[in-house]
């Protein structure tokens, strides 16, 4: 996979240095994208020469480290640090993953280089805007949508049925897939890119929801869902190993055989 490109934003210049503390035995340097809209200094890249034996072996134990002891100022978002909420998504040394289950160690080379989910706005350092990512999910429905009465217990559902949903409920809406899609780059004011049409399908192939016609009307558009041509980025740099061009061929493939 080609390296993804940074935010879209002006010329990233030479930022500062942290050296590593006195006495250090082991340590690896991490450049990291900067960006405070009320710092002329930037957008820049600073440099951690950190202590490696003083933090845990992830991405995002080094982060924490530098915000602790190093420069309380660098801003990135956390929450769970076991690869659930998706929360700490960014691109480590050029692929979009989740800083809590990628080992710094992992990164080939020198130094480690951390920056934002690429082209989206940047709110502060290693914090994307999600907010049209989260719009474009939202605007899937991602709920049952039924016309029966509902029943006194559950909506029953065929351990067979169960499973065709394996592969599509795991997706944790990290953002990943969608900022390393280059058609969604291009077009992503109308593409609704590979997390929500992922989400789409989930919906779609639910045997309890009772508005598939109407979902699939809803995605049948030049943009919306046509947009993707299988690069295949998505599938690649997914955390939870999900294949989201796959379930994007599935829609295209029940929108031909309704018209046949």
């Amino acid at each position: 996979m080609a390296e993804i490109r940074l935010p879209k934003n002006s010329r990233v210049t030479q930022g500062r240095h942290h050296p590593a503390p006195a006495g250090a035995a082991r340590t690896k340097t991490f450049k990291v994208y900067r960006y405070d809209p009320d710092d002329a200094a930037n957008p820049r890249w600073d440099t951690y020469e950190v202590d490696v034996d003083a933090c845990g072996p992830m991405v995002l134990d080094v982060l924490i480290h530098i915000k602790n002891t190093m420069d309380p100022t660098l801003t990135f978002r956390r929450s769970c640090r076991e690869g659930v909420c998706g929360s700490c998504a960014m691109n480590i040394g050029g692929r979009n993953t989740l800083a809590c289950t990628h080992g710094w160690e992992e990164v080939p080379g020198q130094a480690v280089q951390i920056s934002p989910l690429p082209h989206m706005p940047v709110v502060k350092d290693l914090v994307p805007d999600l907010t049209l990512f989260y719009a474009q999910y939202a605007s899937i429905e991602p709920w049952l949508h039924t016309k029966t009465p509902e029943p006194q217990t559950e909506w029953a559902q065929s351990p067979e049925d169960r499973e065709k949903l394996d592969g599509l409920y795991e997706c944790i809406l990290c953002a990943c897939c969608s900022t390393s899609c280059p058609s969604y780059w291009w077009n992503q004011e109308k593409y609704l890119g590979p997390a929500a049409l992922l989400h789409a399908y989930r919906w779609i192939i639910d045997s309890r929801d009772e508005a598939t016609g109407e979902r699939l009307d809803e995605l049948e558009d030049p943009f919306k869902l046509y947009r993707c041509h299988t690069i295949m980025n998505c599938a690649q740099v997914c955390p939870k190993g999900l294949n989201p061009a796959k379930a994007i061929g599935e829609i295209k493939k029940l929108l031909v055989d309704r018209v046949v």
